[in-house]
């Protein structure tokens, strides 16, 4: 076996010009797997963090008929004991605030906005000072200031305002209907506009204080949702188990604990079948590379069908000649694989640390990630030791047939060959 490998070896250095087209096709193609892998789970990843930071949270409690409810945003099925609820949480060190979020329609004047309109909204009431420990507004104000306790204001996303033409200072008004089934129209200035990395939260966000909504709106102290932060640092598994301490903690108030996984099952979903798309097309690169791989293993092996012939003509065994071949072509593979590997650490590298700017589409294209414009990578090392063994691998297993083939041939045919 030694005798193998070392006359393996030397055909890799006797054919250097074979050995580095070859090992050339199999980096590129594992540069391209790489590469394209890192950035989609960089963009799994932020898209995650910016779903708990801007939407979700970690764990949201609920009324236990309010999920099936959920999208009529209903105020009569709530929390009425929200501050005793979040008391009780702050005395296990669980950081939570309460939020109510109900639909409404905006309207706005000719004489801030140049005409008259309306459009269906979905409202957030905040806590204005407590809502920052849980979610993570703090550095996303663009224009005017963040909303004070007891105001008649609005917190406005930037691409709404946007849309809407609106500014700090307009005037909008929103008419609902309260908790007892009474309509209820609110005047409200524009105080602020934020921008997240949230697409979606720029989209849609009208913010408001929740003092001001208990007023209009008759809820008394009742919140549609009280939501919870835990450490960014925390698994899926880790979550889970806190929703479990969290519903003993909470077992004799009748309500819904769930994790951000639950409430965003449809983006995670939505999101699984577009990794499970670009998945393919990074299978389909692999094959591309596979099959420039198999062509040049192809022509390397038949242009030394004579070298073959003489092989067996000396007395070396059919399969010593076949593991002889496999053995070059797994060390071609593990040259390739090693320079695709090299070659992407600092693009991927540059990938993490700068980023792709998609912005100039995602303005108006809603791709499902929760990412505005940039799009950065992450490290994946078992990927990388996955490309080093598949490229090892693939080139191994397309060296084997052209080789196989070759040996069917009788010894003066292989001599004879040109």
């Amino acid at each position: 076996m030694k005798f193998l490998i070392l006359l393996a070896l030397k055909n890799l250095t006797r054919h250097k010009r074979r050995t580095l087209i070859t090992a050339v096709a199999i980096a590129i193609g594992i540069l391209m797997f790489i590469y394209a892998d890192s950035l989609l789970k960089g963009a799994d990843q932020e898209s995650i963090r910016n779903l708990k930071w801007y939407e979700t949270s970690s764990v949201r409690i609920t009324n236990k008929d309010y999920w099936d409810n959920r999208f009529q945003l209903p105020l009569d099925i709530n929390i009425p004991d929200s501050r005793e609820l979040i008391a009780v949480l702050d005395k296990e060190g669980i950081t939570a605030v309460g939020r109510t979020v109900f639909s409404a329609d905006m309207i706005i004047n000719k004489q801030d906005f140049g005409e008259d309109g309306n459009l269906a909204v979905s409202v957030t009431a905040v806590d204005a000072i407590g809502d920052f420990e849980v979610f993570h507004y703090q550095d996303t104000l663009v224009k005017g200031r963040f909303l004070e306790p007891g105001e008649d204001a609005v917190l406005l996303g930037s691409w709404l305002a946007e849309d809407i033409g609106a500014d700090v200072g307009y005037f909008i008004t929103l008419v609902t209907r309260g908790n007892g089934g009474f309509y209820e129209a609110m005047d409200l200035e524009v105080a602020g506009i934020v921008n997240c990395p949230n697409p979606y939260v720029n989209r849609v966000l009208v913010m408001m204080p929740q003092d001001i909504v208990d007023e209009y709106l008759y809820m008394e102290g009742a919140v549609t949702e009280i939501d919870i932060k835990l450490p960014d640092s925390y698994s899926n598994e880790e979550v889970e188990k806190t929703v479990k301490q969290i519903e003993g903690l909470l077992i004799d108030y009748d309500l819904s604990v769930m994790s951000w996984m639950e409430l965003a099952a449809d983006y995670l979903a939505g999101m699984e079948m577009e990794r499970a798309g670009t998945g393919l097309i990074l299978f389909l690169i692999f094959i591309i590379a596979a099959v420039g791989i198999s062509n040049t293993m192809l022509m390397s092996i038949f242009e030394r069908t004579r070298e073959l012939g003489m092989m067996r003509s000396m007395g070396m065994s059919d399969r010593n000649i076949s593991i002889t071949f496999m053995i070059e072509a797994a060390g071609i593979g593990l040259i390739g694989s090693l320079i695709g590997i090299i070659l992407s650490i600092p693009l991927v590298y540059h990938l993490i640390h700068v980023g792709l700017d998609y912005g100039f589409f995602m303005r108006d294209m809603d791709m499902m990630y929760r990412i505005q414009s940039i799009f950065r990578g992450a490290w994946n090392f078992e990927t990388m030791a996955v490309s080093l063994l598949a490229g090892t691998l693939i080139s191994t297993f397309v060296a084997f047939i052209p080789t196989r083939r070759a040996l069917k041939m009788e010894i003066p045919d292989c001599l004879r060959h040109q």
